[in-house]
């Protein structure tokens, strides 16, 4: 890795987090063609190199949400237990099946268009009474989990471009939605990033991650996401509703583009 990748990397980690630990996003979904266009990485060691970015930089953000006392409750348990048996069999599919990533790209951009665009509109035209949205219960919350974690070991997205905006739009608060996605992604990343690494004794290919990279990258993600959860409490509800839709949204058409061309 030269010095200029290096450098690189750390930029787009850090002002990659800053902007999305507010919302309980760790920001790998953004990395990641920053990795593939920019930086260079194979595929697909890709995956595990954004895993390993999840598992550095994330605590900066979990120690922040740890001190003011937000990390604890049921949810952050239910979202970590759902999601590593699915991050664990995400990596052995994506090892041995290797899932064509057009259909994923797809499928995501219409579930995250769609929804970033209703929450933003249910953010500024909430609903009440009989129309308001009520929190999933937690069988249900566990069985997302589940799905999320299969996809983030497939793919290496982490979780939280997936769990917020679903659970937030599902009427969880982002205060308490943010510190539990990010605790999944965290537990999840390092799950999934020892699982590849132990694939990759076994299999050919590019499969273990770019060691250098993803933790210089995870070292400015750690910095970001440490500032990220120090604004949270600074910000309105509805600014960081309106914040986790748009980053719905951003990641949508991002998707979307990729699997046309």
């Amino acid at each position: 890795m030269s010095w200029p990748t290096g450098i690189l990397g750390f930029v787009a980690g850090l002002l990659i987090s800053l902007a999305t630990a507010p919302v309980g996003v760790s920001g790998a979904v953004f990395l990641l063609p920053v990795q593939v266009s920019v930086l260079g990485v194979p595929s697909p060691a890709v995956t595990p190199t954004n895993l390993l970015y999840n598992v550095v930089s994330c605590p900066g953000a979990l120690l922040r949400y740890r001190s003011s006392g937000q990390l604890r409750g049921p949810l952050t348990r239910l979202l970590v237990a759902g999601a590593v048996p699915g991050v664990v069999a995400g990596a052995v599919i994506r090892v041995f099946a290797v899932p064509g990533p057009t259909v994923f790209r797809a499928f995501i951009a219409v579930l995250l268009l769609p929804l970033g665009a209703w929450l933003c509109a249910r953010t500024l035209r909430p609903a009440r009474g009989a129309h308001a949205v009520r929190p999933p219960s937690p069988r249900a919350t566990a069985g997302l989990a589940l799905a999320v974690g299969a996809a983030g070991g497939v793919y290496g997205i982490g979780g939280g471009s997936l769990l917020g905006p679903i659970l937030v739009g599902r009427g969880v608060p982002v205060a308490k939605v943010a510190p539990a996605a990010l605790a999944c992604t965290f537990v999840t990343s390092l799950a999934g990033a020892g699982t590849y690494a132990l694939l990759s004794l076994t299999a050919t290919g590019d499969i273990a991650p770019d060691w250098p990279l993803g933790l210089v990258c995870g070292l400015g993600g750690l910095c970001g996401g440490y500032l990220g959860a120090r604004l949270q409490p600074r910000l309105p509800e509805k600014g960081l509703r309106l914040l986790l839709g748009v980053l719905a949204l951003g990641v949508g058409l991002l998707y979307a583009v990729q699997a046309v061309r």
